[in-house]
């Protein structure tokens, strides 16, 4: 069983360390069973491909790798700053059903 993760697909994120420490960018896909994310434009591999029907030319091709979940932090959507994340149990009003909420620990904002 995969476990959640505090990263999301569609979340900005910052990556702390590795090669590319600094570089910012958008959660493209969650792998919660291996604990690794794809960040848009962030671990470029190179691949070699042999030629299919989409290309038939084949050769080699750039794409992300994929990056542990412990290298990235959220970057918060008020502050444009890297956060810590954590999780709150807030009640929906209106179908009166919990939901848990990422929360910010720097400025308190739910998403």
């Amino acid at each position: 069983m995969g476990r959640s993760l505090h990263v999301h697909k569609n979340d900005m994120v910052v990556i702390i360390s590795g090669n590319s420490k600094g570089k910012q960018g958008k959660v493209l896909k969650v792998y919660p069973n291996d604990q690794t994310v794809i960040v848009e434009n962030v671990n470029i591999v190179k691949r070699h491909t042999k030629p299919s029907q989409s290309n038939p030319k084949g050769g080699i091709v750039q794409k992300e790798g994929p990056i542990q979940v412990s290298n990235v932090m959220v970057i918060d959507p008020k502050t444009g700053k890297p956060t810590k994340i954590g999780y709150a149990h807030v009640t929906d009003p209106t179908s009166g059903r919990r939901k848990t909420m990422r929360v910010s620990r720097k400025t308190g904002e739910m998403f």
